[in-house]
């Protein structure tokens, strides 16, 4: 009668397995937790003002952050409340003006017994330059006061930030009737951790085919053309990797000379050298017969 053997599994194939399910749960996880953290931040709203009953509520959201235009978009809804509105809140009773800071074009008018509508309001950014991505950083001054009938009325704004690609601090006050938010803007840990990201790959990369160019010089391999054409293919990836970066950086930017420019420069250099000493290891041998 044969027997048969029980195989016991081996210790040196179990650690692998378990390290590399570990490290997947463990992104997931950190991944989870990222997510998280900004689904949160977009969901909080600042208010500021007053809470008599006879007011004006304007509820404003970020919508869209222009780096490059230096200006936020903000989506502003006026509401009167109380003996200042008629149908519900629908239109004011009497002519209504909201005054806004400086940096925000133009106060706005809203006539009396007319529908009060959405508005987007463009508001001017400060401080911070463009050219720092992805650790930019941009501040915002918004300041709201309402007459109404030609008399100052209470106020309550609430603020929320509806764009996935900034994550806002908020510093809000009522000052002599006047609700004033100052507004600190910088890149999201998504946008942070994806540009990070990308410059680990375009120097991964760029290594990756200093090593090949290097292996394929010192062996005098000659003209390689599978891997002349990785890294060709290389090359011109990495500009369209660039171009993917969130928030449309331009050319120019701190992502560019930490990693892109250098990585393209390595790169392009060591096409350039694996072809001009393939070309010089292909013809050797055919002098050497001529000879």
């Amino acid at each position: 009668m044969s027997k048969t053997r029980r195989h016991k599994p081996r210790r040196g194939r179990i650690l692998p397995t378990a390290l590399v399910c570990f490290t997947i749960l463990a992104a997931i996880g950190l991944g989870a937790w990222l997510q998280f953290g900004e689904r949160q931040a977009l969901d909080t709203v600042y208010s500021a003002g007053s809470s008599a009953p006879d007011r004006v509520d304007i509820e404003a959201s970020v919508q869209r952050v222009d780096a490059a235009g230096r200006e936020l978009v903000l989506r502003v809804l006026v509401t009167p409340r109380g003996d200042l509105a008629e149908s519900g809140g629908v239109s004011p009773t009497e002519d209504l003006t909201l005054q806004t800071s400086t940096s925000t074009r133009g106060d706005l008018s809203f006539p009396a017994h007319s529908r009060v509508s959405t508005m987007d309001l463009p508001v001017t950014l400060t401080g911070g330059s463009i050219t720092d991505y992805p650790f930019d950083a941009y501040d915002a001054a918004i300041e709201f006061s309402a007459t109404q009938g030609g008399e100052r009325v209470p106020v309550r704004m609430t603020l929320s930030n509806s764009d996935a690609l900034y994550s806002a601090a908020v510093d809000a006050a009522e000052i002599n009737g006047a609700v004033v938010f100052d507004v600190g803007l910088g890149r999201s840990n998504s946008v942070l951790v994806f540009a990070v990201f990308m410059m680990a790959a375009m120097w991964a990369l760029a290594v990756s085919v200093l090593i090949g160019a290097w292996y394929l010089v010192t062996r005098r391999k000659g003209l390689t053309w599978p891997a002349l054409g990785w890294m060709a293919a290389t090359l011109f990836a990495l500009a369209a990797f660039r171009n993917a970066a969130p928030g449309s950086p331009p050319i120019g930017c701190l992502l560019d000379y930490l990693a892109f420019l250098w990585a393209e420069a390595v790169i392009a250099c060591c096409l350039i050298t694996v072809v001009i000493t393939g070309f010089r290891a292909e013809r050797e041998p055919s002098a050497a017969t001529a000879q």
